[in-house]
C-alpha cells in the first residue's frame, strides 16, 4: 500500500462498512479442535517436520467428522478404516525416510463425482447408489501420489447438476452458517466440509459456477482453473471447454498447494496444458501498483440482490488501496446465453440421454428437461451455439487486453432456503430455468477464463458473500496472486460458523 493512500477503513461508509467489518473473534466450542482450522500448508509443514504425525492429523479430522457431519450432511461416505490405514502407512514412510509428497498425512475429501477405487461414488443418483469404482480418476491418483489420504465422499446435486447440493440418495448438504440454508453446488459438500474444519483440502469441479458458487456460499475459497490446466483422460467430451475438474480451500495458499499437486500435462487429455503443476508453488506475493481493473457493472441487466451488491460495490475501495487502477466496465456478455444453455443441454443428453430412455423415474425434473432438450437440438442449432461460443471467447479476451483481471458478484443472491430446488425470481425478476440465478457464474464459464471466489464479507443476517475474480486466459496463478492479496487485505476467511 503506497503511503498517503487512504486505508480500507477510512473509504468504506454504511451499511457496506458494516458488511465489510474486519473479523475481531471467531464463533467456536470448547470441543473444537484448533488443528482443524490449521492452513493445509501449515499442516503440511508441521508433519514434514515431524511435529505432527499423519495418525494424530487423522485422529483430530475424524473426531470433526463425527462431531459435525450430522449437523450438515458434507461427507456422505465415510471411510475411517480405510484412511487410518492409509495414515499409518505415510508415518511409516516418514520413519523410513521416505520422499513424501505435497500432501503427505493430510486429509482429503473427493466429490461424488469424482471416482475413487474402492470407495462408492454414487454420482448423486439412485442409479449409483451401490457403485464402487475400481479405477482412481487422475486427479484422485495425484492427489494420492502428493501423500492426500482419502477420509469420504462430499455431497452433490444428481449428476453435478444445479448449484443446490441436495439428491435422493443422500439428501442436502446445509450451510454451516444457518443450517435452513443451501450450502450452493454442485460442489457443496467439498465447501461444507472445509469450512467445518472436516479436511483442509477437498476436491471438485465446475462447469457453471460449481467451485466458485458453494465457496461464495460457504466462505471458503473455490478456483475454477483455465480448461486443460487439471487434465480428465476419461472425459467423453476431450474437446469441450464447459467443464473443470480443481479444488476449493480455507485459503488461497491452501488451494494453490492443491493445485500445484492436480496440475500439469497428461497425453491422454486433449486440450491439457502443457506447464507443470509445481507453478503454483511459487510465492503468492506481488504487487499490483498500477494493474487495471475492471468492475462490473450489471452484466447487461443481470439482477443482484441489494444486499449483495453492496459488500461487491464497498470492495472497490479495497482493490485501489492495493494499488490497482479501478474503473466500472464489462464486456456485451449476450453469446453466453446461447453457447453456455444450447452446449449444457447437448453436452447432458450425450452423457445421460440413454440413462433417462432407461430410468425415466430416476432424474430430477429438471435435469431431465434439459436432457431432453438437447436430445431434441439440431445441428443448425448446435452451430450456432459454437458461433456464439467463439464470439464471447474472442470478445472477453479483446476486453482484458485492457484489463488484467474482472471483478463481479460469485452470486446474485445471498444463501437461499434448503428446501428450495432453485430460485425463481430475484430482485423482481422471474426465472423459468433452474440456471438463470447463476449467471453471474456461467457468464464466465462461457469464456473458459480462470476465475477464483474469494470471501468478501457478510449480509446483515450474518450469509456468506463471495467476490469474483477473473483473470487473462491461462493466466491461472495471477488470479490466485490477486486473490491472496484481497485476502491478505480482509480477512474474511478467518470467520468460522457457530456451529463449529
Amino acid at each position: 500500500m503506497n503511503a498517503g493512500n487512504p486505508t480500507r477503513r477510512e473509504v468504506l461508509t454504511g451499511v457496506a462498512a458494516a458488511a465489510l467489518a474486519p473479523v475481531t473473534s471467531f464463533a467456536a466450542t470448547s470441543e473444537t479442535s484448533q488443528l482443524c482450522f490449521t492452513g493445509a500448508v501449515e499442516m503440511a509443514q508441521l508433519i514434514r517436520e515431524k511435529k505432527l504425525s499423519a495418525r494424530e492429523a487423522l485422529a483430530e479430522h475424524l473426531k470433526q467428522i463425527d462431531r459435525v457431519n450430522p449437523q450438515v450432511n458434507a461427507i456422505v461416505t465415510f471411510v475411517p478404516d480405510m484412511a487410518a490405514q492409509a495414515a499409518a502407512h505415510a508415518d511409516e514412510m516418514q520413519a523410513r525416510g521416505e520422499k513424501l509428497g505435497p500432501l503427505h498425512g493430510l486429509p482429503v475429501a473427493h466429490k461424488d463425482l469424482i471416482e475413487t477405487r474402492g470407495i462408492r461414488t454414487t454420482f448423486g443418483s439412485p442409479l449409483f447408489k451401490d457403485h464402487v469404482p475400481d479405477e482412481d480418476d487422475l486427479l484422485v491418483k495425484r492427489m494420492h501420489q502428493a501423500g492426500a489420504i482419502v477420509v469420504g465422499k462430499t455431497n452433490t446435486p444428481e449428476f453435478g447438476a444445479g448449484s443446490q447440493t441436495f439428491n435422493k440418495v443422500f439428501g442436502a448438504t446445509r450451510n454451516p452458517y444457518d443450517l435452513g440454508k443451501t450450502c450452493g453446488g454442485s460442489s457443496g459438500g467439498a465447501a461444507v466440509a472445509l469450512a467445518c474444519g472436516m479436511v483442509p483440502v477437498a476436491s471438485g469441479s465446475d462447469a457453471g459456477g460449481s467451485l466458485r458458487n458453494p465457496a461464495a456460499y460457504c466462505n471458503v475459497v473455490g478456483f475454477r482453473p483455465s480448461i486443460g490446466r487439471v487434465p480428465n483422460p476419461k472425459a467423453g467430451f476431450g474437446w469441450s471447454t464447459l467443464s473443470t475438474s480443481g479444488c476449493l480451500g480455507r485459503s488461497v495458499a491452501d488451494l494453490a498447494l492443491a493445485i500445484s499437486t492436480i496440475a500439469g500435462p497428461d497425453p491422454n487429455t486433449p486440450l491439457s496444458i502443457n506447464e507443470p503443476g509445481d507453478l503454483f508453488s511459487r510465492p503468492l506475493g506481488r504487487s499490483f501498483k498500477g494493474v487495471r481493473v475492471a468492475y462490473f457493472k450489471d452484466l447487461g441487466g443481470v439482477p443482484f440482490v441489494p444486499r449483495v451488491r453492496a459488500v461487491i460495490d464497498a470492495h472497490r475501495a479495497t482493490f485501489e488501496t492495493l494499488g490497482c487502477i479501478v474503473e466500472q466496465a464489462e464486456p456485451d456478455f449476450s453469446p453466453a446465453e446461447i453457447s453456455f444453455r444450447t452446449i449444457r443441454a447437448w453436452t447432458a443428453a450425450a452423457n445421460y440421454g440413454k440413462l433417462l430412455q432407461q430410468h425415466p423415474e430416476a432424474f430430477k425434473d429438471t435435469l431431465k428437461d434439459e436432457i431432453q432438450r438437447g436430445m431434441k437440438l439440431t445441428g443448425e442449432e448446435l452451430a450456432h451455439a459454437e458461433v456464439a461460443h467463439t464470439l464471447i471467447w474472442r470478445r472477453f479476451q479483446a476486453f482484458l487486453g485492457n484489463y488484467e483481471f474482472f471483478i463481479l458478484p460469485t452470486t446474485q443472491l445471498p444463501p437461499f432456503d434448503v428446501n428450495l430446488s432453485y430460485p425463481t425470481e430475484i430482485a423482481g425478476v422471474h426465472f423459468d430455468n433452474y440456471i438463470d440465478w447463476m449467471k453471474a457464474c456461467w457468464y464466465i464459464s462461457a469464456t473458459g477464463n480462470p476465475a477464483a471466489s474469494v470471501p468478501a464479507g457478510f449480509t446483515p443476517e450474518g450469509l456468506p458473500v463471495g467476490l469474483q475474480i477473473v483473470g487473462r486466459d491461462k493466466q491461472d496463478f495471477s488470479v490466485l496472486q490477486i486473490a491472496h492479496a484481497f485476502e491478505e487485505a480482509t480477512g474474511f476467511g478467518k470467520k468460522r460458523s457457530a456451529i463449529v
